[in-house]
């Protein structure tokens, strides 16, 4: 193989690893140009789409728009805190059903890329570990440690036997050709040095011997041992090469977008620059691509991680948090990978040939024994358009951009050249008989009940509650001598209390006080403010919150949460009052998390209020409301903006942590798709809430009398939700006049056709939608975008004739872009383009 093993024992390993993988090398095997399934080399286009971020009634959908866009292959990981959520407990069920959602994928004709890890990072609370796992004896997270590797190895195995019991893996018939052991260990493995690669290593030799039959990877893992394939994880990784001549180069995630949290601004990742990656790293060799995330989908419940993760994992993805068309992205990717397969023969059969073009490109030509040819030609600078010639014909590059030839001779996707239809969305309030009638009821802010326990000192959150809950109450008695000078200065004594996070509510003799919260690059947080005393005893409560687990870091099994101190009283005659080490007392969560107040069966265990007491904004008050579900198929959500911070369940489901009040801060400036992109490039909702709306899935509704219930930390208004509904609320094109495109390339391809085909523009709205009318239309050189389109100095006069007549009140359209179509050449030896923005109703 042109390679020498440094130890006999990896020889050994490598060996044993062929001969697991002998009997199905027909089946699923690789060479340092591809993984070839069936004896053929594939370049394989896969999406990472998590199963519990959606449910199971969405699945069939989302599979089916990714295999539409163009995918062969859906990646997701395996959540261990999902599956196992007590120890020896299993949950496959519901949204976790695993088997389920292989086999919908395995239906649909693609294959899986099984990520067990088991640990899975992902903005996941803890990481996906259980939290019980923390409590194992003498265990230590991911490193060589006896506990750890036992546990890890238990679960990989029942994993990978219930995979093996349903016949899932490629080798039975199944569609899982790729799995994944650990995740992105190899910056652990270099901070915490030789027990890290002593268990790298054994990772790597459980997996192998589990006789899968299907090749293991390691993603960002340099020193995988063989024969596992180390992969790359990134925004870009055309630089990256594998570790070994023999293994192929894989992207397991690239990143499509990133996560939001509270108080971020919303990521975006421009369409152009995500597709010039993919094209960038399969010119360089690559032959495995993988979108993180192709469907991001909802953090329900309690499992988004950081902390301070948003309940919307939405990532920018093909597919947005509802599993809606992201378009252009969607679109423009789907003529992406039809272009990369039409230069596969010629991609999987050699290395290619590379040529400078100029001081900012390069060509890159794949060539077949057969005859097949394939050019890639680049454009790096993210500034100025470069004519290059290759193959005695002139080329035309936009900036930061790449140009695919699947014959070396015709261009058929430019990256920059975005050919599919845009999309503005809206998100329109649905009307509700007889709107939400809210009641409340009071969450009560002491600790004296049956469940509450008192020590001296302060204990550390996460250790209390065992995660059961996001809240723990500590409280303590303070005694004023009624000869304090604050009574006749005026100036209260000031509480100060550290705590290692993330957020905290100050209660003094039951009144709100004052909060304090920290964010994901500083959880921990100081409340120092002025508080009302009263001479005798005084009851000083704080409620600690915790939003979300951390999910990565070295040991974070030992990060702490929750109010470790010290707490101090300045202002008073004594000077400063040390309460660290009084006697607290302790509630573990919610008395109306006790009751269940969000269960069908536990809301009516007690008194709720009505009428004008509801909308006084106090803090710490659940509200519940019942409704019918309304008509349609549109996605629907809730709007949440009147709102401060909080939990909110429908039917008993939660929809996930919100949090409106806290307003996204950074920069939200114009975003240029040219230039190396980076997860603080381009955001949105500054100054507004970093999160607004919350996914509510139709499986979770009932025809009537759906159960709405909401826990307010802060003190929001419930008048001001509502149900609203996601639609298309215009549909955009933005061509040129001979924009390089695939139908043109395949008609002269087949002979039926001497000359380039035109483009045409298609428009298309949502289910139930139709185009009402043409907001703009320009054939010229319009400027501008979606939503935002302005005449140029050249405008046909007849631009909007053509889309009145083709597209009002229809769902969809296509009209071809051509002078002669919109009244003649409005500005011959010009290059024109064509822009258009279609209203949906």
């Amino acid at each position: 193989m042109g390679f020498k093993l440094k130890t006999w024992n990896v020889l050994v390993l490598f060996v044993l690893a062929c001969s697991l993988l002998g009997h199905a090398a027909a089946s699923v095997s690789y060479d340092h140009k591809a993984i070839t399934i069936n004896g053929q080399r594939r370049i394989l286009l896969s999406g990472s789409i998590h199963y519990p971020r959606s449910t199971p009634e969405m699945w069939p959908d989302l599979i089916q728009k990714a295999k539409e866009g163009g995918l062969d292959v859906i990646q997701t990981y395996v959540f261990w805190n999902g599956h196992e959520p007590s120890q020896g407990k299993y949950y496959f069920e519901g949204n976790y059903d695993l088997v389920k959602f292989i086999k919908l994928v395995q239906q649909a004709g693609l294959y899986v890329h099984l990520r067990i890890g088991p640990y899975v990072c992902a903005e996941w609370n803890f990481g996906g570990f259980p939290v019980w796992l923390k409590y194992v004896p003498g265990i230590s997270f991911r490193t060589d440690n006896g506990p750890f590797k036992y546990q890890m190895q238990r679960f990989t195995n029942k994993i990978v036997n219930m995979m093996k019991a349903e016949r899932l893996y490629e080798t039975q018939g199944g569609p899982i050709i790729l799995s994944q052991i650990e995740n992105e260990y190899g910056p652990m493995e270099y901070e915490i040095g030789s027990p890290g690669k002593a268990y790298s290593q054994w990772a790597a030799s459980m997996a192998i011997g589990l006789g899968t039959g299907v090749p293991w990877v390691m993603c960002k893992q340099d020193d995988a041992p063989d024969p596992i394939i180390n992969t790359c994880n990134g925004f870009y990784c055309d630089y990256f090469s594998p570790n070994k001549a023999y293994k192929p180069k894989m992207w397991t995630e690239a990143w499509t977008g990133w996560y939001t949290e509270f108080g971020g601004p919303v990521p975006h990742r421009p369409a152009e620059d995500l597709a010039f990656s993919v094209a960038r790293f399969i010119q360089k060799g690559g032959s495995f691509v993988n979108y993180y995330m192709y469907h991001g989908g909802t953090n329900f419940g309690r499992t988004a991680g950081g902390p301070f993760i948003a309940t919307s994992y939405d990532y920018d993805a093909p597919l947005d948090e509802y599993g809606l068309l992201q378009q252009p992205k969607w679109g423009h990717l789907k003529d992406l990978h039809r272009a990369i397969k039409l230069c596969e023969p010629a991609l999987v059969s050699g290395d290619p040939t590379v040529t400078r073009l100029g001081n900012y490109g390069e060509a890159h030509v794949f060539k077949s024994k057969s005859g097949a040819c394939a050019a890639f030609l680049a454009n790096y600078n993210p500034k100025s358009y470069a004519t290059v010639v290759f193959g005695n014909q002139h080329y035309n590059l936009p900036p930061w951009s790449i140009s695919i030839l699947p014959n070396c001779k015709h261009t058929v996707y430019n990256t920059a050249r975005v050919g599919s239809q845009s999309t503005q969305m809206k998100m329109t309030r649905v009307p509700i008989h007889g709107g939400l009638s809210w009641r409340s009821f009071n969450e009560e802010t002491t600790t004296t009940d049956d469940s509450s326990f008192t020590v001296t000192g302060l204990l550390e959150q996460i250790n209390a509650t065992r995660d059961l809950s996001d809240y723990l109450w500590y409280s303590t008695d303070v005694v004023i001598n009624p000869n304090e000078g604050f009574f006749r200065n005026g100036k209260n004594p000031f509480l100060t209390v550290l705590s290692a996070g993330h957020a905290l509510h100050v209660f003094v003799n039951g009144q709100l006080s004052g909060t304090a919260y920290g964010s994901l690059e500083f959880p921990k947080l100081t409340f120092s403010e002025g508080v009302k005393l009263r001479a005798g005893v005084n009851k000083i409560s704080l409620l600690s919150v915790a939003v979300g687990l951390p999910n990565v870091g070295p040991h974070f099994e030992t990060w702490n949460a929750g109010v470790l101190g010290p707490i101090t009283l300045n202002g008073l005659n004594e000077g400063r009052r040390d309460l660290t080490w009084q006697k607290w007392s302790y509630k573990i969560g919610l008395k109306g998390e006790s009751l269940s107040l969000h269960s069908l069966s536990g809301s009516s265990s007690v008194e709720w209020i009505q009428g004008y007491l509801v909308s006084r904004r106090q803090p710490l008050t659940w509200y519940k409301t019942t409704f019918d579900a309304p008509a349609g198929v549109a996605p629907l959500a809730l709007d949440m903006e009147s709102m401060g911070k909080g939990q909110v369940w429908i039917n008993g489901q939660s929809l996930g942590r919100y949090w409106p009040a806290y307003k996204a801060s950074g920069s939200c400036d114009y975003c240029n798709y040219a230039g190396t992109y980076h997860e603080k490039k381009c955001g949105s909702n500054c100054g507004e809430a970093s999160q607004r709306w919350y996914h509510v899935p139709h499986s979770w509704l009932k025809p009537t009398g759906n159960l709405l219930v909401v826990f307010e930390e802060l003190g929001g208004d419930p008048n001001g939700i509502s149900l609203v509904r996601r639609d298309i609320d215009s549909a955009c094109a933005d061509i040129y006049e001979w924009q390089p495109n695939l139908v043109s390339y395949q008609m002269q391809a087949s002979g039926k056709v001497s000359a380039p085909v035109r483009p045409k523009a298609h428009l298309s709205c949502g289910p139930g939608q139709k185009i009402s009318s043409i907001k703009f239309a320009s054939f010229g050189t319009p400027v501008g975008s979606c939503g935002n389109y302005h005449e140029g100095s050249c405008h046909a006069h007849k631009s909007y004739d053509a889309f009145e007549r083709s597209c009002v009140g229809q769902n969809q359209c296509a009209v071809t872009v051509a002078p002669e179509i919109f009244g003649g050449d409005p500005c011959p030896n010009v290059m024109k383009k064509l822009s258009v923005e279609a209203v949906c109703t």
